[in-house]
Parts: C-alpha cells; sequence; structure tokens
C-alpha cells in the first residue's frame, strides 16, 4: 500500500525542502502523548510534564487528539515560514469547515472516516462524527463535541496552548533542533540543485521513491492513496523529535506534505534469540502484516480492525492473540473498548535484532 504524488510537469523549484516550527511543535507534542513510541525522547518528556503549569497540562490532555494518533492537517504546514506565529496566523486563515472537518478526522482516528457533508451544517454528518468520536473514548467524543458547539472557541484555545507551549519547552528545544534541520536541509538542497529529486528523495529515506517515469513520488504508507503537487508543489519537514514516523499530508484541498525524521536512532538493547525468532514467525502471516500497518498509526479495537480489513472479529482476535504473545502489541482497556497498541521500538529494531543474534 503507498501514497502516490503526482508531480508530472512540476517545475523543480515547486519542491521544496524547508523547517517548519509548527511541525517540529507538533512532533514534540506527539512525543509527549505518545513517549512509547519515541524512547530516545522519554527523559525529555517526563521532564516537560513534570514542568509544566497544571492547566496548560490539562489543555495539552484535551487537545491531544489533533496529534497524538494522528496530526491534524493544519498543523503541518505546506507553506513553512520562519517562525511559530507565523504558522500559527497561517492555521487562523483557514476556513471553520475546513479546519474542523480536518480536526475531526484526526479525532477520530482514521483517515478512512468520511462525513460526507459538512458536520458544521448537515445534521447526518454530525451525527456520524460524534458516534465514531464516541468509539474513540469520551474524551475524545466530548472534543468533538465542543469543537461542533463552538469551533471558534476551541480555535482559540487551540492557538493559546501551541503559544504557551512556545514559553514553557518549545523555544529551549526548538534552538537545540535548528542546527540539526539546517544542516540537513543544505545536504537535500545541494542534491537536489546537482542530482535531481531522485537523489534528494533516496536521502529522505528508504520508504519514499521516485517512480522510473519520474512523474509520481512514492510513499510507503498504510494509505492506498493518491494526489497531486502540480500546482501547489509538494514540501518536504525534516524533523528531530518525528523519529520514526514518517508523516504525510494528502488530502483533498491539502497542499501535499512529507515529514520525515532526521535524528539518528540510538542502539538497541541485545534480545534473545528464541525471543527474535517468536517475532518473526508471528509475522510470517500476510492478514498480522495488514493489521500492524494500522495499529503503528495508533490504538485501536478489534471491532475497528475488522471493519479497516474487512475481517471477522474472530479472526482479527486470533491474530491479535499471536502478536500479543510474541510481545509486539500491548492491550489496554477504556471502558468498553479494549484497544491494542503496536510495541514500535521492538518492532523497528527487529532486523538489527536479528543480526545481531546471529551474530553473537
Amino acid at each position: 500500500m503507498t501514497l502516490r504524488i503526482d508531480v508530472g510537469g512540476l517545475p523543480s523549484e515547486r519542491v521544496r525542502f524547508a523547517a517548519s516550527p509548527l511541525a517540529e511543535l507538533t512532533a514534540m507534542l506527539h512525543v509527549l502523548a505518545e513517549p512509547g513510541h519515541h524512547p530516545q525522547y522519554a527523559g525529555w518528556a517526563a521532564d516537560v510534564w513534570a514542568g509544566l503549569r497544571p492547566e496548560l497540562a490539562e489543555r495539552l490532555r484535551e487537545a491531544e487528539f489533533l496529534w497524538r494518533s494522528s496530526q491534524a492537517d493544519f498543523l503541518i504546514p505546506g507553506r513553512p515560514r520562519s517562525t511559530l506565529a507565523e504558522e500559527l496566523d497561517d492555521v487562523d486563515r483557514i476556513d471553520d469547515e475546513t479546519y474542523v472537518t480536518a480536526a475531526l478526522v484526526t479525532t477520530c482516528g482514521s483517515n478512512r472516516v468520511h462525513f460526507g457533508r459538512s458536520p458544521l451544517s448537515d445534521a447526518t454528518a454530525r451525527e456520524r462524527a460524534l458516534d465514531v468520536a464516541q468509539a474513540r473514548g469520551a474524551q475524545q467524543e466530548a472534543f468533538a463535541e465542543r469543537l461542533l458547539a463552538d469551533p471558534a472557541a476551541v480555535r482559540a484555545r487551540v492557538r493559546r496552548t501551541l503559544e504557551e507551549c512556545a514559553e514553557a519547552f518549545f523555544d529551549a528545544a526548538w534552538a537545540d533542533v535548528a542546527a540539526q534541520l539546517a544542516t540537513d536541509l543544505r545536504l537535500k538542497n545541494e542534491l537536489l540543485r546537482r542530482q535531481g529529486l531522485g537523489a534528494a528523495l533516496a536521502s529522505v529515506s528508504g520508504a519514499v521513491t521516485l517512480a522510473p517515469d519520474g512523474d509520481r513520488i512514492i510513499v510507503d504508507k498504510v494509505q492506498d492513496k493518491s494526489t497531486a503537487a502540480r500546482g501547489a508543489g509538494v514540501t518536504f519537514i525534516p524533523s528531530v523529535f518525528g523519529r520514526p514516523h514518517l508523516v504525510a499530508v494528502h488530502a483533498p484541498g491539502w497542499h501535499p506534505v512529507v515529514q520525515y525524521p532526521v535524528a539518528e536512532p540510538r542502539p538497541a538493547e541485545p534480545v534473545a534469540l528464541e525471543t527474535v525468532t517468536a517475532r518473526l514467525e508471528a509475522l510470517a502471516h500476510p492478514v498480522r502484516l495488514r493489521l500492524l500497518r494500522t495499529l503503528a498509526r495508533g490504538p485501536h479495537t478489534t471491532a475497528e480492525l475488522a471493519h479497516f480489513w474487512e475481517l471477522t472479529p474472530p479472526e482479527v482476535s486470533r491474530h491479535l492473540a499471536v502478536l500479543r504473545r510474541a510481545g509486539l502489541l500491548t492491550s489496554r482497556r477504556q471502558g468498553r473498548y479494549v484497544r491494542y497498541t503496536l510495541n514500535l521500538s521492538d518492532v523497528t529494531s527487529l532486523g538489527a535484532d536479528l543480526l545481531a543474534a546471529v551474530l553473537r
């Protein structure tokens, strides 16, 4: 499954590599919401939470659905600016319908959720949005209700929260990562200028390639989607805090953006050969690989996975049990829902674990 970005006939200057303060803040917020995805920043996240004012911490938790499982499209700018304030001003210029729809799709935890008409004006679409949010938990439902009832108030509250994050932790962290981002951007833009788009993409990630005909950028993602970049172009944003995620904005009406990680990973701890073998056996089934691709985006219930892949819940449960026994998943009950989460660090390090087990 891939995301295909049509770049046929696109002038070279429309392919941009640029840093974004807002996108990096969003990556940091994701780390704070999902520290298990980013063990290298667990200490940083703990220190940030410990230093936050209680009122700001509460507001971060109430809005975390904008960056926890997925990042809202308006938080990954297609045209990055030099300051966070400028990028937040650009977000303020987005109309309510576009903002609310993007927020609800993110809040509901799946880019496969479609409401048809605007939930702000259509009762059926509104009810659909609330039903899907309810399935994701009481906090998600409450956030969706507030957003639909008074989008202006929620938007102002989200902006104020992001501005206060700048003072609380972002400004200091941004000063530390800016040099890394600048170094990466110099490399990418030099490759783009001297060797062309294919070489620049190759340096982004092994999951991002240029099609042989040169007309499409191929991104290996769980989505089987396509978008076009002929008019607006396509933007690549480096991220230090984003590792290991490769974030792609591709929804209709949005400027195509790919946020890619540049930070170096830390060495993995040694893992027993028996554990590696059990994990490889668990992954040797195509259905389980499909389930993992979905779980890599965030926690899901058995019913959601069954619907996503057109399987029966009992069949999904059997495969999830195998993955759990191999230590590749964790589960957590929230009310009447049990959500499964990918053990991302162990899946990420499996290849290195296998090599280390064979060589030692």
